[in-house]
């Protein structure tokens, strides 16, 4: 985590997304944009929470691990995000892990500074409604992206955190890197050997290119006629 000290940015950021009027103006002093790069955590499930960031721009995992051990991911999410604002209201540790997909920009504040000035209702509402729309689609995104067959929770996983030509780039360049298909599997919530068959599938019918452990993906049409609507991005 790295700190921008523009204010100008800050601001520009705020206007875009009319926070201004969210955030009460004693607030606004205690505000600080924040970068993340690619892979980098933004918070960890279990630690104790410091921060509510607000995801401004570029794209983050949440990803969150069983009582089993096992990792699963629950969404990508784009700007407009909040992160943290329920373990602030429960006043506990990270329920989940959150990390950056590409170049990440947060908006973040300290849990001692919203106590002190954040509590004007044009702020509350803000959380509420970020807070319920959370919650819905969490309540149905875990049982519901599992449903999905393998093929498309790959896809999908694929589309996420790749690019398309014109974009901001992501991570990896010209497509994706998995660093691990056992971590990709843990990921998808799937075995190593299914996941192994349809990355073998996908790569004969060039959709994707696998090549010393590294995939890149080579055709992002034929894998959104696959995933349909992403089931990752919610």
């Amino acid at each position: 985590m790295r700190e921008i000290p523009e204010k100008e940015r800050l601001q520009q950021h705020l206007a875009a997304f009319q926070l201004n009027e969210v955030f009460p103006e004693r607030l606004q002093e205690h505000l600080a944009l924040y970068r993340f790069e690619p892979g980098e955590a933004i918070c960890a499930q279990g630690e104790q929470a410091e921060y509510v960031f607000v995801l401004v721009k570029g794209k983050i995992k949440v990803h969150t691990t069983t009582s089993e051990g096992k990792t699963l991911i629950i969404s990508f999410k784009t700007p407009l995000e909040v992160i943290g604002d329920i373990e602030y209201i429960r006043g506990g540790e990270n329920l989940n892990t959150v990390s950056a997909v590409t170049p990440v920009e947060m908006i973040g504040v300290r849990h001692r500074w919203l106590r002190a000035y954040g509590q004007e209702a044009p702020l509350l509402q803000f959380l509420l409604e970020i807070i319920t729309r959370k919650f819905y689609s969490k309540s149905v995104s875990m049982s519901f992206n599992l449903l999905h067959p393998v093929e498309v929770r790959l896809a999908s996983y694929l589309l996420s955190v790749s690019y398309e030509p014109g974009e901001e780039e992501g991570p990896y360049p010209g497509g994706l890197t998995v660093e691990s298909l056992k971590d990709t599997a843990n990921l998808i919530g799937t075995s190593y050997r299914h996941l192994n068959r349809v990355v073998q599938r996908f790569c004969a019918e060039g959709l994707i290119e696998r090549n010393r452990g590294a995939l890149t993906v080579i055709d992002r049409h034929g894998l959104k006629a696959i995933a349909g609507r992403n089931i990752y991005e919610i």
